[in-house]
């Protein structure tokens, strides 16, 4: 490949990688693919990793293991057999990529970029928090509701394999083993199948391989159920409480009434959202904290892209169940939805959820 063209190919993979979110500014692709090509820099082969005396113990540990889930990955999930997640980087801070949200003032749609490839998606993402920021004021200021959050990893849907793969990363490689299994799922699951400008089925499918691919290997490791249990009753607590706020908004921003009535409506939705958080910590989750910050800054855009990990979910954990509860027909029914209409595909899988 010429140089040329590897660098167009480059810049792609790294305006794909940023949260799949993009727009025709030179400086946005030239942050996308510095910041892509400094992860490429900094990682090593996992096997390197392991060689190295002055790898340390705990870290070790945590490569091992990561291998064994990404054999299992491959072997009873029919997940991708690449060089994803074969190696390791240190990043030296706490997210690889900070995405920002944003929706009008009385409405949950997401704004949405778009570029070439990849199509029109919901968020855009920054390899640096502080243009990230700067983006944030700019649509505050404009009235949108905007949350910026960090993300601990992201995919190049398969696209960077020849160059070594998405690696694992310092910013999720510490996390509990059925949390960290279920996170290498998720991306692996974004490379079988991708359909351009719908992050909500994107989204939704990985969520999906998640859930399935985790009890799976929490049962292949006869995990405890304690700790695992307690983290998934909070997440469904959680995604039911924003289910319903949304629907309550939803039909708030529908309604007839003026804005300044909705304005004073939404403030109380939201209010009585924190309070029911507030009183699952304290009466269902033992006093777990995880959801305060949230809790904290949570407005439009914090819902509006919540749904978009969970709202096809049900339909595709249905699929499963009639493709006999095999991994490589869900996939390929995945790949085939991939392809259709926008409209047909949403069709099809309303028609799987009834």
């Amino acid at each position: 490949m010429s140089r040329r063209r590897l660098g167009w190919a480059l810049l792609l993979v790294a305006v794909a990688g940023a949260g799949l979110a993009g727009c025709s500014t030179i400086g946005y692709y030239a942050q996308s693919l510095g910041g892509h090509l400094d992860i490429m820099r900094r990682a090593r082969p996992v096997d390197d990793w392991l060689a190295d005396g002055a790898t340390p113990a705990k870290l070790r540990e945590r490569l091992k293991l990561s291998q064994e889930i990404r054999d299992f990955a491959v072997k009873e999930l029919k997940l991708p057999d690449n060089r994803s997640y074969r190696s390791y980087a240190d990043l030296q801070r706490n997210a690889v990529v900070w995405n920002v949200v944003a929706t009008p003032e009385l409405s949950l749609e997401l704004k949405r970029w778009c570029f070439p490839v990849v199509g029109c998606v919901g968020y855009r993402g920054y390899f640096d928090r502080k243009p990230a920021d700067a983006l944030a004021e700019d649509l505050k200021a404009e009235k949108f509701d905007v949350n910026v959050y960090g993300v601990p990893a992201y995919s190049t849907l398969g696209w960077t394999n020849w160059l070594g793969g998405d690696p694992l990363l310092n910013t999720f490689i510490d996390w509990p083993e059925a949390q960290l299994a279920r996170l290498i799922f998720h991306e692996l699951a974004h490379q079988v199948a991708y359909a351009a400008g719908d992050t909500t089925f994107n989204e939704s499918f990985a969520t999906a391989v998640e859930r399935l691919g985790g009890e799976r290997w929490r049962q292949h490791r006869a995990l405890s159920d304690v700790d695992d249990a307690a983290f998934e009753r909070r997440r469904a607590d959680f995604r039911l409480l924003s289910a319903r706020t949304r629907a309550s908004l939803e039909a708030l921003y529908k309604s007839d009434v003026s804005d300044e009535l909705k304005r004073q409506r939404k403030a109380e939705i939201f209010a009585g959202m924190r309070a029911e958080l507030a009183r699952l910590k304290t009466e269902a989750w033992g006093g777990y904290a995880g959801y305060d910050a949230w809790a904290q800054r949570a407005n439009n855009a914090s819902l509006g892209v919540q749904a978009a990990y969970d709202e096809l979910v049900p339909a595709f954990e249905k699929l499963f169940e009639r493709e006999g509860r095999d991994f490589a027909r869900l996939h390929a029914e995945a790949k085939r939805l991939a392809a259709l209409p926008h409209d047909q595909r949403r069709d099809t899988l309303a028609a799987i959820s009834r």
